[in-house]
């Protein structure tokens, strides 16, 4: 990344010597001269500038990556944008697993620590919630109903241990294909909430009549009601009052074992980290994306786990990611996915280029292929072990993939029933989220974001841009994920976020 800062100037990035573009820093004015030709646009901040003419039809870059394709003439000094790019079909170079390399793992003793909750099955969590799952939308409102006189009674008083009870409901659960995509997404993403490690103890409520079973859900997961997990169904209990207060009951017996789990010192190894981006901007593909990225290549050399997702959000550059496959096998199935979202949406009457968001474009990014370069780079450098369905379990160690939509809420709920014990957001808009039971870190990509939402945001990255380096970036992301995961609260968590962004993917007809 080369920074142009003449004195009095407006800033400008240029991130590869191929572009024949520059990033706007800061808003730059017509007549102004910069890299030796005269704006003739005013180029708000975080969009593009051409610096060298471009012919129509003519592939544009950014990161020396095509972006997009000249839709007319430009000339230097023009800004480039939806007016004169566009996108449309060109075919993708996948090489696979050539850039794959063996990592180098510090050994246990040298890894970074942090203070976690050591479960009985060997996984570690970073934070200590009971929850209330529903089966189906009709039991939602019991749920929260039982959460909410938790609350009220005072319960949680005497057990200071436990970071609170959270209602987790959803819009689905009937309606909908016994089987098939839709049903098996569901029930996949439930028992990933039910055994996610940030849980001490689950309640599973539902109405009885619905198409998701509980039953047949414990069956298929080999669930058993015990200290830890209880369920029940407003059919069967007699109603909403008779519910609510078996609830209540249930939670009260699951407190006590709960409130014994101790924070106790663990490796960095049994991290698992969800990656997201909302809210994006042109500055996100600079600073906090690969900022992230730097503190996902440091998570990785300590043993840890690092989840990239929003596969519509790596058309693109999913190219670049094959390379770093293991395997061939891992690299053809990132691109079977690929094959999947382009029939996906046209099935839909969709098409992958609906991201940008108006947002997105407003921030200076024009087109998905412009976006996904940018977004990728929260993945770092590592090699590619592992490429997962929405919401299976992740096993392997080191950077991975999830196959999950672009929507945040949904993505990160399938990165959290995957496992996720912690999660970093980056930001340049200023996206309003948080999550349970699995922390939210929110990454501002720009410093003026940063103030104007300081309530909301953990991190600046966009000292980036006033001479922070990447590398210095990413181990201040990488301490505060350690000291988050130690329980040390997020922006989010203090704001109160989480209750509603609990969002499983829903796939096929509703009926």
């Amino acid at each position: 990344m080369m920074l142009d800062k003449p004195a009095l100037s407006p800033r400008s990035v240029r991130l590869s010597e191929s572009d024949k573009l520059v990033v706007a820093v800061d808003p730059i004015m017509p007549g102004t001269t910069l890299h030796g030709v005269t704006v003739k646009d005013r180029i708000p901040r975080g969009h593009k500038m051409a610096i060298a003419p471009v012919a129509q039809g003519e592939p544009i870059l950014k990161f020396g990556q095509i972006i997009g394709f000249a839709s007319k003439p430009v000339a230097p000094g023009e800004w480039l944008h939806e007016h004169n790019m566009e996108m449309h079909a060109f075919s993708r170079d996948y090489h696979f697993a050539e850039d794959a390399k063996t990592e180098e793992i510090l050994s246990v003793e040298l890894q970074a620590t942090f203070q976690g909750f050591r479960r009985a099955n060997g996984k570690v969590g970073t934070r200590n919630y009971l929850a209330i799952l529903t089966s189906v939308n009709c039991s939602a409102s019991v749920a929260r109903f039982i959460a909410r006189e938790v609350e009220r009674s005072g319960l949680l008083d005497a057990y200071p241990n436990i970071d609170g009870v959270i209602p987790l409901v959803h819009g689905t659960g009937c309606g909908m294909d016994q089987k098939g995509d839709g049903a098996d997404i569901l029930k996949r993403t439930q028992w990933g909430y039910a055994s996610n490690p940030n849980m001490a103890g689950v309640l599973m409520v539902g109405l009885g009549c619905e198409v998701f079973q509980i039953d047949r859900w414990k069956e298929l997961y080999n669930i058993k009601e015990s200290d830890t997990f209880r369920s029940l169904t407003i059919q069967d209990t007699g109603g909403t009052r008779k519910s609510v207060e078996a609830g209540v009951a249930a939670i009260r017996d699951m407190l006590p074992l709960a409130n014994k789990a101790r924070r106790e010192t663990v490796p960095a190894s049994e991290l698992m980290l969800a990656l997201q981006c909302g809210g994006s901007d042109g500055y996100s593909g600079i600073t906090a994306n690969p900022a992230l990225g730097s503190a996902v290549d440091l998570l990785v050399r300590h043993g840890g786990t690092a989840i990239l997702s929003e596969t519509p959000e790596i058309y693109g550059a999913e190219h670049l990611l094959t390379r770093r496959a293991a395997t061939r096998e891992i690299g053809e199935k990132l691109v079977e996915l690929i094959a999947w979202w382009e029939d996906y949406t046209a099935r839909n009457r969709g098409e992958m280029n609906n991201n940008p968001s108006p947002g997105n474009k407003a921030g200076g990014l024009t087109t998905i292929l412009e976006k996904s370069l940018g977004a990728a780079a929260k993945g770092g450098t590592t090699t590619l072990n592992g490429v997962y369905r929405y919401a299976e379990p992740v096993t392997a160690k080191g950077f991975v993939f999830m196959d999950t939509p672009g929507y945040d809420p949904v993505s990160a709920t399938g990165q959290v029933a995957g496992g996720a014990n912690v999660l970093c957001f980056t930001t340049g808009r200023g996206s309003a989220y948080g999550c349970k039971p699995t922390p939210s870190i929110k990454l501002a990509t720009n410093s003026d974001i940063y103030r104007r939402m300081i309530d909301d945001m953990d991190i600046n990255c966009g000292d980036t841009l006033d001479g922070v380096s990447i590398v210095e970036k990413g181990q201040e992301i990488f301490e505060t994920i350690l000291k988050i995961a130690s329980g040390e609260r997020s922006k989010s968590e203090l704001l109160g976020y989480g209750d509603a962004e609990f969002l499983p993917w829903q796939v096929g007809a509703v009926m």
